[in-house]
């Protein structure tokens, strides 16, 4: 079971955003997407959750196309996590993670709610700031909210067996280094339980450390995707970036100047 995308193309006006791309996010992976800014990788994801239309090429969910399934059935199936999510009201951090429910036709759906309100705002280390105000948090605090609620829209009851995909259009911005890796080890643990995760990283070590596979874009076109440890060499990164790039052979710490 996977999001598959084949042969992705799309043009804004003259401007070729994205060309010829391909690529899969198989259930139970971490698939990363590296690349310069303008690359299209925002843009690449936003064709694979649905909210944007490609110009040709096509997106599977699970073998069937996404344009046949519904934008209700898709919230079930994949949750996003956009790079920007500004909000006017003056919500609380609850009120935000729980924008992500979508089991209130469940009977018993309010201790449900609570209890995933509860284990999820734990995981992500925003327990404590539940009832402060949203557009009072820093940017950091309010990157881990969004977190929350990217993975409360996922929740699943102990008998479900249907994880779903996550799509995460960099998620560690504005973190410290604590919150970085405890975003990334929760996404491992995500993909242990079969969920399907694409992330956008501007970080390579952190492609290089958490993501099963990478993908790497430039000027809209797939530069290469495959293994982490194979895709990223010197010589490609150096290229892509247009700088020189050195990878510690033992500790495989990427370091650039």
């Amino acid at each position: 079971m996977s999001i598959k995308a084949e042969s992705i193309s799309i043009q804004f006006g003259q401007h070729q955003i994205l060309n010829d791309v391909s690529i899969e996010i198989p259930e139970g992976e971490i698939i990363g997407i590296i690349g310069p800014n303008g690359a299209g990788k925002s843009t690449l994801l936003n064709i694979l959750s649905g909210d944007l239309i490609s110009s040709s090429g096509r997106v599977l969910y699970d073998g069937k196309l996404l344009d046949d399934i519904s934008i209700q059935k898709r919230a079930f199936t994949r949750s996003v996590m956009a790079q920007t999510q500004p909000l006017v009201f003056d919500f609380s951090v609850r009120e935000i993670i729980e924008m992500g429910w979508l089991q209130s036709a469940k009977v018993g759906y309010v201790m449900e709610l609570n209890e995933a309100v509860k284990q999820i705002s734990s995981a992500c280390d925003v327990e404590s700031i539940l009832e402060r105000k949203f557009n009072k948090l820093s940017g950091g605090e309010q990157r881990r909210v969004h977190f929350a609620r990217t993975l409360l829209q996922l929740w699943r009851s102990w008998e479900s067996k249907k994880p779903g995909y996550l799509l995460l259009d960099e998620p560690t911005a504005n973190l410290d280094l604590s919150f970085e890796v405890l975003l990334m080890n929760i996404l491992k643990e995500r993909a242990s339980m079969n969920y399907g995760v694409l992330i956008i990283l501007h970080d390579l070590n952190l492609a290089s450390r958490y993501c099963d596979k990478t993908a790497v874009l430039k000027d809209g076109k797939l530069i290469s995707f495959g293994y982490t440890n194979e895709v990223l060499t010197e010589n490609l990164l150096s290229e892509v970036y247009g700088l020189p790039i050195k990878i510690d052979q033992n500790s495989k710490i990427i370091t650039y100047y």
